[in-house]
């Protein structure tokens, strides 16, 4: 029997990956009069930033928008200038992260060959490190993106007593999106709701299973807009990638 890591590399067909964007949260950390992914960011909703990433993407062929009916118009405005065979769906958002996901599946076109979870509020990702994680996901069943941690991790009881200091080379931060065949998700969401589980990412469903996942190495850049802070380490990403950019040598 060949394991799954050892198995041929994967491949996608064009259009065969359907990505759902989660756009519904509040953002109370931000503490703005808006939720988090719509503020501006260098002139530009914050949310439409991966929407135009995953759209330039041959291998995505829909993208379904989980976010609140009156918010439709922010990425409305975007579509003209993304390309014409895109599908583009909507999806109301649930109570948890969880049931958002859920109901942006339930959009998933069934001939999909894998679904791509994504926070609208990381605009960082490149299609480069989503392709791979998306590849991943083909050839395991479930892949996230991630980056080792940096800090010293410490487990700690309830008085603030240290238990034990983590292996910080087996520790990992998840980002997203993370990457999952739909069938394979579809049966973790009756898991979930048949032993009433509360998940906080998508892969845990995975996990649940007992099922293996991947953690596909990502880029310390992919942040997830969260607090004002954030909203300048976001400027600064940005500014260097548009200038790294400048420097790719244009096709002939």
């Amino acid at each position: 029997m060949v394991h799954a890591s050892a198995a041929a590399p994967a491949k996608l067909d064009k259009g065969s990956v359907s990505v759902v964007l989660l756009a519904g949260g509040v953002g109370k950390r931000m503490g703005a009069s808006i939720p988090k992914q719509y503020l501006e960011l260098r002139g530009q909703p914050i949310a439409t930033y991966s929407l135009e990433t995953f759209a330039h993407m041959p291998e995505v062929g829909e993208i379904v928008i989980v976010c609140d009916p009156s918010w439709r118009d922010v990425f409305e405005k975007r579509f003209p200038g993304l390309p014409s065979h895109l599908k583009f769906k909507w999806a109301l958002p649930g109570a948890e992260r969880q049931d958002s996901v859920f109901n942006g599946l339930q959009q998933v076109d069934a001939g999909a060959a894998i679904v791509a979870v994504h926070d609208s509020a990381r605009p960082l990702v490149t299609p480069q490190d989503a392709l791979r994680c998306m590849l991943d996901g083909v050839s395991i069943g479930a892949a996230v993106l991630g980056v080792q941690v940096k800090p010293t991790i410490k487990e700690v009881d309830k008085s603030g007593m240290v238990i034990q200091t983590l292996q910080r080379s087996k520790l990992w931060e998840v980002q997203t999106p993370q990457c999952i065949r739909p069938a394979l998700l579809k049966e973790g969401f009756d898991l979930v709701k048949r032993n009433n589980l509360e998940v906080t990412d998508d892969v845990s469903i995975i996990e649940a299973m007992g099922k293996p996942v991947k953690i596909t190495p990502g880029a310390y850049t992919n942040i997830k807009v969260t607090t004002p802070d954030d909203m300048a380490v976001a400027e600064k990403f940005l500014e260097e990638h548009k200038a790294a950019a400048a420097k790719q040598p244009v096709a002939a």
